[in-house]
């Protein structure tokens, strides 16, 4: 089986010189709210800043951050557009809504054997999350260090060097 590269799903320039790297679950509500802060943070960098999406399910606290993970994988190349819907409906991550998400954005299958060869993928980065101490979401690193303040612009840019 072929290696899975742990940033398949990035946002902004390949080339940024910043690497901003989150692993998230889609049922979080602290990564809810980070979503849009952190888009904000790459469209406002002037190509400083890539944001790289890892999953880390909490499967134990919710029920729903697994096949959602899954389906944002089985989106494909509709994974960011996927993403937002995921973090925008947070409450409503059945397979059923997952279906609906997929066919608002055009993708093909998310749910049940489709899904389900994404695997991998998903575990992969979570296996990467614990290597590396993550213990909740979302969890920031910055070039590959902890970023241990608040999930807020004005605090991220600071801490990253950028104006």
């Amino acid at each position: 089986m072929a290696e899975i590269d742990l940033d398949r799903h990035w946002y902004g320039a390949v080339d940024a010189p910043i690497t901003l790297v989150e692993y998230g679950d889609f049922e979080c509500p602290y990564c809810g709210a980070a979503a849009p802060v952190l888009r904000r943070l790459v469209d406002t960098s002037g190509g400083m800043v890539r944001l790289v999406y890892r999953h880390f399910p909490l499967f134990d606290s919710h029920p729903f951050a697994l096949t959602a993970a899954l389906a944002a994988e089985a989106a494909g190349d509709r994974f960011w557009q996927m993403h937002d819907l995921l973090f925008a409906h947070q409450n409503r991550l059945t397979d059923a809504d997952l279906d609906e998400y997929a066919h608002l954005i055009g993708a093909g299958p998310v749910t049940g054997a489709a899904a389900q060869e994404h695997r991998p993928g998903v575990e992969a980065d979570y296996a990467s999350g614990v290597e590396a101490g993550v213990r909740g979401t979302p969890t920031l690193f910055a070039d590959g260090r902890l970023y241990q303040g608040k999930v807020d612009l004005n605090a991220l840019r600071s801490a990253l060097g950028i104006s």
